[in-house]
């Protein structure tokens, strides 16, 4: 697989398995679900393992669930006869029998009609697919790869997603983090982006400042790699060939910094008799990792220092 890609950018456990996973299962024919958050790359993974399969040669078809209105998803997919229904004034042969020999991807897999998920199930099953309006069934070669945000396991519990079809499309799951979630990465994809979006748009690529980036490190990202690649661009644009201070970055990044520090400084008083703030400081790490889950990244941003500060301390009191 290109290293080149974005998906590959990054040295953090997280993404590095998804990594592997997916140099794996690329080579297959097997059906992928590919789970993450708005903005995490889901697209760009389907892509690129439709790039390294056996298929890679042949279509590759993206069909957005939730953007087709729910009465056209069926004719779509399997395509439909002239006269099937009002607005069929020809024969469409769908999106499936189009990729024949290639591959599909379902994005927002979560939000299919119900009725269409049992036409998809018998596809994934048989190879068969029923037109619209067409008596009998066609045969297609394609393989499937499909993608929520959303929980479809709980779905699939609560009767809102076909629980059969669930682990039809559960066969290799790949499980896409936040960004917030990938240690040590910003860096990297912050140097990534800048210096691609700089050669895009023909202009000197900006520099940032240690205090910039770790104002970055420490942001929430909740639009995950989507929001941080916008952001370098932008900065890109408006900052070409400078250099990138706390002051020059947009305000929701310094008012998310200064919040926490802000609410720190009227948490505590010192009390008469004194401290021992070797054992407070052991204490409010062994927190901060605790509602972290281990994840030293947020542990480090909750404490609002860097994460090499907090890898310091961790072996200096040997947690």
């Amino acid at each position: 697989m290109s290293e080149n890609s974005t998906l590959f950018v990054g040295e953090s456990p997280q993404i590095q398995a998804v990594v592997r996973a997916a140099k794996i299962v690329a080579a297959t024919d097997a059906t992928v679900l590919i789970q993450g958050e708005s903005g995490t790359g889901k697209e760009l993974l389907a892509h690129t393992l439709h790039q390294h399969s056996r298929r890679a040669d042949k279509a590759f078809h993206i069909i957005n669930c939730a953007a087709l209105p729910e009465h056209l998803v069926e004719s779509e997919l399997f395509g439909h006869r002239k006269g099937a229904f009002t607005s069929a004034s020809q024969d469409y042969a769908g999106r499936l029998r189009a990729a024949n020999g290639g591959t599909v991807f379902l994005d927002e897999i979560g939000e299919l009609p119900l009725a269409v998920q049992a036409k998809l199930l018998r596809f994934l099953e048989s190879g068969e697919c029923h037109a619209v309006g067409e008596s009998q069934p066609y045969r297609v070669n394609v393989r499937l790869i499909t993608a929520t945000n959303r929980d479809l396991l709980a779905l699939s519990r609560s009767g809102e997603f076909r629980q059969d079809l669930f682990y039809r499309l559960n066969v290799v799951p790949l499980q896409l983090p936040a960004l917030r979630e990938r240690e040590g990465d910003i860096h990297q994809l912050v140097k990534h982006f800048t210096q691609a979006l700089a050669t895009e748009h023909q202009l000197m690529p900006p520099s940032y400042t240690k205090e910039a980036l770790r104002i970055l490190t420490n942001h929430d990202w909740p639009g995950n790699i989507r929001e941080l690649r916008n952001f370098c661009e932008r900065m890109v644009i408006l900052l070409s060939g400078k250099q990138i201070h706390p002051d020059n970055l947009p305000m929701e990044f310094r008012s998310q910094a200064r919040a926490p520090q802000e609410q720190a400084n009227n948490l505590f008083t010192l009390p008469d008799e004194g401290i021992n703030l070797e054992h407070m400081e052991i204490n409010i790490i062994r927190q901060a990792l605790a509602k972290s889950q281990g994840n030293r990244s947020r542990a480090a941003r909750l404490l609002g220092i860097s994460r090499d500060t907090l890898l310091y301390r961790i072996k200096k009191y040997a947690l």
